[in-house]
């Protein structure tokens, strides 16, 4: 019978369970081999051709819990033979290894199970358990062993039934041996001398009932426990006055948590204030309409902090999707104490997946500025940032340390690219999960606040890039309400489509038809406005707030959709019920006549001018009239387009420009990176004195010229490129730019209702008429000299503002000559001179690793000074040249809170550098300063 019961391939638990192996009881000494079934668990394989890799590690007593993987095999991504499966036909796959020598774990650590998810190739795809959680399989030490197989129960997860169920229940056994089945300690059956032990039990206590399955050989006596659950009555019971979705704080020691569950069966809440034990006193009450599910918590501590989830009909655990809180035990661990202290733990052994956060007694952000007025839309100059490729270390401190460099410039707005929780810490954000939580890889949700609070006592507002068109798998929505079988949304999810409505959707399209979703949506507008003093949104995707079916037809959808515009004028209304000043900016790239509606209606549309800019800085000219800039272009009544060369998703200018450029004009090269960054200049004259609010995207005031599928594509991290500051082409290119945004600020002129455009062929120009001033901007975008017509709105002085030129005008269509790529902006009172912008070094990216050179100029050594307050922790200085190339590394003195280093003016090889600017880096603490030194021999 022993061989019958542990025949091959046994299979290890529920019905479910992708995996089977042999040994079924396995030691660290055996060759075990497993098969994988893609249909099973989550299914997401099994329509995935082979080849299949494993993804595996151990869990051994060295884990800090079964999220601790250790001697992964491979790296995620590469096919690698080691942990390529064989495939059997069916979906079914199977590898074969020893485990103590495969895993290559030392002999002193002990291997308590081994830990595997599959994939395919490059790893977009992976199949788990149904549940979305690692499977595992136990590792047994040598001796009697038993499980219970029947009922089957992953990692911590109970078995619920109702009172009265009756349960088929089954244990095994590696040898024979006196066998016997006990529930809260009373026998239900035995048998001897055998290796299974099979019985059917009634259980009718209310509550947790211990099942313990025992074995005794006459020497060992070995013991496998389950836990069966028993459901109390239900309690229907409407939720109390003021009770909203999540959490509703009552008092210092009370909260209400509700979660919005329709055709669910029950709820339980488990966290640390129940040891996460299916415990009756935390099943939730049911709401009469049966959606919503509810309990009251007493008896907190004032202030602490504590984890729960929602464990719905015994077989999902999910996060609050309304908490401002969450703790990742797959991504916390990648943030660093620095920008995130005091990180609250995992509770490690109890649960599985991520956990929300709550707390009573919260110590409030005090604000320092409470009535902050907003620049107005026609005057916005908005900088679009990624937080991770805009500063370093990537967090909210470095980004508030930063924001001289940003005021000197003359923005008046900084769009921030997602910072709610999204899935992973490397993301620009457009992955959402909690939308109610600040990711913690940027900071704590008060050092936003700080950021946001500092950045209004500066003038600037602060716009928040919110992800509403969808959802993506960690979302706890999407969790609650999926298809394992088809790996989608459920046909019942109150909050998502099947299958998306456009072709451009990511992730799991949301259904902004619904009810449930319009709630959840202006819940998420209030929130960040009420919380966080955001001054607006830009809507990423907002197309697609639309419930008509265009799958196929692109053309569809960017047509005219009257269902659209009310789903996104109820948004708006939500926000401005709130704040009557927010800015409600959309990525739509509609039909004009939608966006006209909109934009009518108070909300700016984004303008991408990217194509035709760009073709105007190469030189190319039969696609460079860029006159979609001007939203009188089209046909808006209001300032209310947000034009841009560049944002996040465009192919750099510089880049385009150093690549494509003309460069058939042998005297005048395009590609040359000089030539290409004066190019920029000539844009920038053409763009932002043409009225209306304006974006750039970080370090296009500099001239970033990194592609944007550097690093493999889009959303890959990009390289910080903050000494192109030094770099006196780049620094010219960042004095025009903040120069003309100061105009656009200062001077009625640049925000005037009536203005004309001139901009097919190589000379362009643009007249801008206002009764305290005049203007006119002329360029030639040709790489060959060429003479322009101004055609000045009258005779007379007119005076030159980059130059400080005046000339008298006799005759207003007399031609001027410019030469290729030469701009000039005439008004007919004079403006203020132009004035280089500087930044004092300290705000670029200040820091506790102070850092200064002398002498400097130097000619045959330089001493560099660098000092940290807290002692200890500055890293090596780095010297590089203006290409970015290091060019030497000194050591620092890590005992010293002040400390010297020489630089011999000298490269890594011995070599003696040439005349010129360099550039040393020091960090401490997680931030950065530079100096620079000027080599003059």
């Amino acid at each position: 019978m022993l061989s019958l019961v542990l025949s091959f391939y046994l299979l290890a638990s529920a019905q479910n369970n992708p995996l089977t192996w042999s040994p079924y009881f396995c030691t660290d000494t055996d060759t075990i081999t497993i098969i994988y079934d893609a249909t099973k668990g989550n299914g997401a394989l099994a329509q995935t051709p082979p080849p299949i890799y494993a993804h595996t590690g151990v869990i051994t007593n060295l884990s800090s819990g079964p999220s601790d993987w250790k001697y992964v095999k491979s790296q995620w991504g590469v096919a690698d033979t080691n942990v390529l499966m064989t495939s059997l036909g069916n979906n079914l796959y199977r590898i074969k290894y020893h485990i103590r020598s495969y895993y290559n774990v030392p002999a002193n650590e002990t291997i308590l199970s081994l830990a595997f998810v599959f994939r395919n190739t490059t790893g977009s795809v992976v199949g788990r358990n149904a549940d979305g959680s690692d499977m595992f399989i136990p590792v047994y030490t040598a001796g009697l062993n038993v499980k219970i197989t029947d009922p089957a129960l992953s990692f911590n997860q109970p078995l619920i039934v109702a009172q009265g169920s009756n349960l088929n229940v089954t244990g095994i056994c590696n040898a024979n041996a006196d066998l016997s089945f006990l529930v809260n300690g009373v026998l239900q059956a035995n048998q001897s001398a055998s290796d299974t032990l099979a019985t059917n039990i009634t259980f009718n206590q209310s509550g947790n009932n211990q099942v313990v399955f025992e074995a005794n050989d006459g020497i060992t006596t070995s013991y496998d426990t389950i836990i069966i659950v028993v459901n109390p009555q239900q309690v229907i019971a409407p939720l109390p006055t003021n009770t909203l979705d999540g959490i509703t704080y009552l008092n210092d020691s009370a909260v209400i948590l509700n979660l919005y569950a329709p055709s669910k069966n029950f709820v339980y809440v488990l966290g640390s204030f129940n040891s996460w034990t299916t415990d009756s006193l935390y099943f939730m009450h049911r709401t009469p309409a049966g959606d919503r599910y509810w309990v009251q918590l007493n008896n907190l501590l004032p202030g602490e902090e504590y984890t729960y989830q929602y464990f719905v009909d015994g077989e999902l655990r999910i996060g609050d999707p309304y908490c401002h809180k969450i703790v990742d035990p797959n991504n916390d661990a990648g943030i660093s104490l620095a920008t995130y202290p005091n990180p609250t733990p995992y509770p490690t052994g109890k649960t599985q997946g991520i956990v929300s956060v709550l707390q009573t007694a919260q110590t409030p952000y005090t604000w320092t500025v409470t009535n902050f007025t907003k620049p107005a839309k026609t005057d916005l100059i908005i900088y679009e940032l990624c937080i991770r490729d805009f500063v370093g270390p990537r967090n909210f401190q470095t980004l508030l340390d930063t924001l001289e460099y940003l005021q000197v410039l003359g923005i008046n707005a900084i769009e921030l690219m997602p910072v709610n929780e999204f899935e992973g810490n490397n993301s620009w954000g457009y992955n959402p999960s909690y939308y109610f939580a600040v990711d913690k890889y940027y900071g704590t949700k008060d050092k936003l606040k700080e950021f946001i609070d500092t950045c209004h006592a500066r003038g600037i507002a602060v716009i928040s890039d919110i992800v509403l068109n969808h959802s993506c798998g960690q979302s706890p929505m999407v969790q609650l309400y999926w298809d394992a079988g088809n790996s989608q949304p459920a046909a019942n999810s109150p909050w998502f489509n099947q299958q998306p409505k456009h072709d451009f959707n990511v992730c799991y399209d949301m259904n902004h038809d619904a009810p449930a979703t319009e709630y959840f949506v202006d819940r998420v507008v209030e929130f960040w406005i009420n919380e966080f003093k955001v001054d607006g949104y830009r809507f990423d995707l907002a197309k697609g707030f639309t419930q008509k079916n265009t799958l196929g037809n692109i053309t569809a959808w960017n047509a005219y959709d009257g269902a659209r515009i009310d789903n996104l004028k109820r948004i708006a209304d939500v926000m401005w019920n709130i704040d009557p000043t927010s800015y409600v900016i959309l990525e739509m790239f509609a039909d004009n006549q939608e966006e006209k509606e909109l934009a009518d209606y108070g909300m700016m549309l984004w303008g991408n001018m990217t194509h035709n800019y760009n073709e105007a800085t190469m030189g190319w000219l039969s696609n460079s009239n860029f006159s979609g800039v001007s939203y009188q272009n089209r046909g808006y009544n209001s300032p209310h387009l947000v034009g841009y060369m560049e944002s996040h998703d465009e192919q750099r200018l510089m880049f385009k420009n150093i690549t494509f450029g003309n460069s058939t004009n042998p005297n005048y090269n395009l590609k040359d990176t000089i030539n290409a960054l004066a190019r920029m200049e000539l844009a920038s004259a053409f763009f932002y004195t043409v009225p209306g609010p304006k974006m750039l995207w970080q370090f296009g005031e500099l001239g970033y010229d990194v592609s944007l599928l550097f690093g493999g594509g889009n959303t890959a991290p990009k390289p910080l490129k903050w000494f192109y500051y030094y770099q006196p082409a780049r620094k010219h290119l960042y004095d025009v730019t903040g120069n003309l945004m100061k105009l656009k600020k200062d001077f009625q002129v640049f925000k005037t209702n009536s203005f004309n455009m001139s901009l097919n062929g190589g000379g362009k120009s643009i007249r801008l008429n206002d009764s305290q001033m005049n203007a006119v901007v002329l360029g030639n975008f040709d790489i060959y000299p060429l003479s322009i017509v101004p055609y000045f709105q009258h005779t007379g002085w007119w005076y030159e503002y980059f130059t400080g030129d005046s000339v008298t005008v006799s005759h207003v269509q007399d031609a001027i000559g410019l030469t290729e790529g030469e701009y000039r902006l005439y008004t007919d009172s004079k403006l203020p001179a132009f004035t280089p912008v500087f930044v004092e070094e300290s705000f670029i990216l200040p820091n506790p690793a102070y850092l200064t050179c002398f002498p400097n100029p130097a000619s045959s050594e330089v001493t560099l000074m660098y000092f940290n307050s807290t002692g200890g922790n500055n890293s090596e200085i780095m010297i590089y040249d203006l290409n970015g190339r290091l060019i030497n590394t000194l050591p620092t003195d890590n005992k010293s809170n002040v400390g010297f280093a020489t630089w011999n003016l000298k490269d890594n090889s011995g070599q003696e550098v040439v005349n010129g600017l360099y550039i040393a880096r020091v960090a401490a603490r997680g931030k950065t300063n530079f100096c620079k030194i000027e080599v003059h021999k």
